[in-house]
């Protein structure tokens, strides 16, 4: 019967640390993975490039993190942002500052950060197991015992789960950590995706398909009260909206829909601008140009994919000359320029969604050490905890954080 200290379910981002951490610590660390290879989902982050994580300081990350970031207030004060940039450094991996407080390795491939986590911990001497799917967690009397695979039983008096969420499923994160949570009785916090691309009723993405927006104001209304706002980049798939500011909105837009309230967002594409300005700069454009046709003046203010939309919506005469464009014109441009409004539908599947909201319920956990307030010696890191965050780094710091205190901890 093969004994070990610590037993780590998962070998994702969360999974690495622990195990990696634990082992630093003078554990015999195990590790258990269903898939064929670790950190399936790590590899596709940040479009493939791994946006490792934030250079926010900690009080203002939390300010980013759902449903409470306080709760984290502990480990990031343990291991932050610097700490796992250091790590993987130590391992090859060098990072570079990008806008938004983005940090990314400066090869752009996240396979060079997989490849540095798995090298640091089999220079540990940590025991990876692959398609090795935990479907039991083991106990004696509420303290841990062990885990039990379809291959059988592993033992340990510590159990870290680092199973992921359900995003991504094709990755391995299909809720396996919330079905062990919830058989030695956890609390799970309704599960749904988060950082996920809204649809909408519109039919006007189809035609800006794969078009991006910088620089835009995005303002979230539920039943017609403003819920939530946002700044950045946003792009048209087939169906609905993607892109950063997106996303980050999704989370509010998602659970508004989830109670059948009516959601719906406008796009400001000239923040800059107040009304009287963006008027007084038509107005200059438009007298400097007279004689021209509207569209080509027309042209100058917009990407050119959203021009033909833009004249359809408005019903404008593209033909017609700059000197012939009435002031209820002018006012009608301005309004779509300022307050272009999309009725949201629905979200992408879970297929799509980069992060999960819900989980197991964090008011069970300790925040010191991640240990489970209800089973000595079960402990929990990463995005199975009911911990998700915006777009830009944040979740996977929560992974490296909570994964390195959780091994630590469980090392002891």
């Amino acid at each position: 019967m093969e004994k070990y200290d610590v037993i780590v379910v998962g070998a994702g981002a969360a999974g690495l640390l622990a195990a990696g951490s634990a082992a630093e610590n003078g554990a015999r660390v195990l590790v258990l993975e269903k898939m064929r290879k670790a950190a399936r989902k790590l590899l596709i982050t940040g479009k493939g490039r791994c946006n490792i994580t934030n250079d926010q300081p900690a009080s203002e990350f939390i300010k980013h993190v759902y449903p409470d970031g306080r709760f984290l207030r502990n480990v990031f004060n343990r291991f932050y942002s610097q700490d796992v940039l250091q790590l993987l450094e130590a391992h090859g991996v060098e990072a570079v500052l990008e806008r938004g407080g983005r940090y990314y390795p400066k090869s752009q491939k996240a396979s060079d950060v997989v490849n540095a986590l798995k090298k640091w911990v089999d220079g540990l001497g940590v025991e990876v197991k692959f398609e090795h799917r935990v479907d039991e967690i083991l106990m004696e009397e509420r303290t841990i015992s062990g885990v039990h695979c379809p291959q059988g039983a592993f033992y340990a008096n510590k159990v870290i789960i680092t199973t992921g969420g359900k995003s991504y499923p094709a990755t391995g994160s299909t809720g396996d950590g919330y079905r062990l949570a919830e058989a030695v009785g956890h609390i799970i916090e309704k599960t749904r995706p988060a950082l996920v691309p809204l649809t909408v009723e519109s039919k006007i993405p189809g035609k800006l398909e794969s078009l991006n927006l910088r620089n835009v104001n995005v303002t979230l209304w539920i039943d017609g009260k403003k819920a939530s706002e946002g700044f950045g980049e946003m792009t048209f798939i087939p169906r609905g909206l993607d892109g950063p500011v997106i996303l980050t909105l999704s989370r509010v837009a998602v659970d508004a829909l989830n109670e059948n309230k009516r959601v719906s967002l406008t796009i400001d594409l000239k923040p800059a601008l107040d009304d009287k300005k963006l008027d007084n700069r038509f107005l200059r454009d438009l007298d400097a140009n007279g004689k021209k046709k509207f569209k080509n003046v027309f042209s100058d203010w917009l990407p050119a994919q959203l021009v033909p939309v833009f004249m359809e919506e408005l019903k404008l005469d593209a033909e017609k000359e700059c000197s012939q464009v009435s002031a209820a014109e002018r006012k009608a441009i301005r309004k779509l320029f300022k307050n272009w409004t999309f009725e949201i539908t629905g979200h992408s599947p879970w297929e799509e969604a980069i992060v999960t909201a819900g989980g197991v319920a964090a008011k069970e956990v300790s925040p010191k050490t991640m240990e489970s307030k209800l089973v000595a010696g079960l402990f929990f890191a990463g995005e199975v905890l009911d911990l998700d965050a915006e777009t830009g780094g944040f979740n996977l710091q929560i992974a490296w954080s909570t994964g390195w205190v959780a091994g630590k901890e469980a090392a002891k």
